[in-house]
C-alpha cells in the first residue's frame, strides 16, 4: 500500500489507503467514523451482513498501529455506532491489548455512556486543540485553527473517458480543514464538489492519488 505525503501548517502527515492520517510531528494515528457495532447492529435487524466484516476494522488498526507504533490514536467521532450490542466484548477485549493512548472526540453517534468507555482508559473530549490544529468530529471553521474533522463521509465521483463514473471515498482538503473518510465498513459516501482551491485525495485499495487541486 502506498500513502501519500500532505503538509499542513508546515506538520506533515501521511494519508493512509485505509483513510487514516498519521500525524508524524505528534506520532498520533487519526481515523474518523470508524461506526464499530454496526455489522452486529444490522446483523440484529435481519440484514444478510456476514459476520466476519465484525472483524475488519479491528483487523486494520491493527496493521496501522503495528506500521506507524503511534504514540496516540485518535478517534475523531462516531467510535461505536449504536447503544452496546454483541459487538462490546470484542471492543473491550481489543481496547485492554491495544498499545497506544486512546482518545475519542465524541460524535453524534456516540451514545454509549462516557463512563464505560473512561472505564477502558479512553479519553474523552468533545473537541482537542492543538497548537495550529482543531480536532472535532464535525466540520468547524476556525479563525486561526486548521481543523482536522470526520462526520461527512466524504466522497468523490471520478469519470473516465467512456463516461464510466467511479465513485471513491477521500480525504477532501479546504484552504483551514482537512475531512477524513470513513474509516468503517457500509458507511456509505457523501459525493463532494470540489473549488478550485480544494484539494480531494482519491483513497483506492491501494494508494492514495490526488486528483483534484494542486
Amino acid at each position: 500500500m502506498t500513502p501519500t505525503t500532505a503538509v499542513f501548517r508546515e506538520h506533515t502527515f501521511e494519508l493512509h489507503p485505509y483513510g487514516a492520517a498519521f500525524w508524524k510531528d505528534r506520532s498520533m494515528l487519526l481515523v474518523a467514523d470508524v461506526h464499530l457495532g454496526k455489522t452486529a447492529h444490522f446483523r440484529k435487524n435481519g440484514m444478510a451482513v456476514p459476520e466476519q466484516a465484525m472483524y475488519k476494522a479491528y483487523e486494520k488498526l491493527d496493521e496501522l498501529c503495528a506500521h506507524y507504533e503511534p504514540e496516540t490514536l485518535c478517534f475523531l467521532g462516531d467510535l461505536f455506532h449504536s447503544y452496546i450490542n454483541n459487538e462490546w466484548k470484542l471492543f473491550q477485549s481489543w481496547v485492554r491489548t491495544a498499545k497506544t493512548n486512546l482518545v475519542l472526540i465524541t460524535g453524534n453517534h456516540d451514545i454509549i455512556p462516557e463512563h464505560k468507555l473512561e472505564k477502558l482508559n479512553i479519553e474523552i473530549k468533545d473537541e482537542w486543540e492543538l497548537e495550529e490544529f482543531l480536532l472535532t468530529h464535525e466540520p468547524t471553521d476556525h479563525p486561526e485553527l486548521f481543523n482536522l474533522c470526520g462526520h461527512i463521509h466524504p466522497g468523490i465521483r471520478l469519470k473516465g473517458p467512456a463516461k464510466q463514473t467511479l465513485k471513491l471515498p477521500c480525504f477532501f482538503q479546504k484552504e483551514h480543514q482537512l475531512i477524513l473518510p470513513a474509516f468503517g465498513e457500509f458507511t456509505g459516501k457523501y459525493v463532494m464538489t470540489p473549488t478550485k482551491e480544494d484539494k480531494v485525495f482519491a483513497v483506492t485499495p491501494e494508494e492514495v492519488l490526488l486528483v483534484s487541486g494542486e
